[in-house]
């Protein structure tokens, strides 16, 4: 049984789709909580950014760090 390229690349274009939109739904999230707990609107725009352009990373750092600082 052959599958077809074609599916085979709509399934990876929907996969990188829902990643997309998960980095902007979790950026998003991160954003507001920090302004949630009284950060600065400084601090909490380079946690946007941070988790933007490092999602993973970025993610896990603010998650050990949003409630020490």
């Amino acid at each position: 049984m052959m599958v077809e390229v074609g599916s085979i690349f709509a399934l990876f274009l929907l996969f990188g789709v829902l990643v997309f939109v998960l980095n902007i739904v979790t950026s998003i999230w991160a954003y507001r909580d920090s302004r949630r707990k009284g950060k600065s609107q400084e601090y909490a725009l380079l946690i946007l950014i941070g988790t933007l352009f490092f999602p993973v990373i970025g993610l896990i750092i603010y998650l050990i760090i949003r409630n020490d600082v």
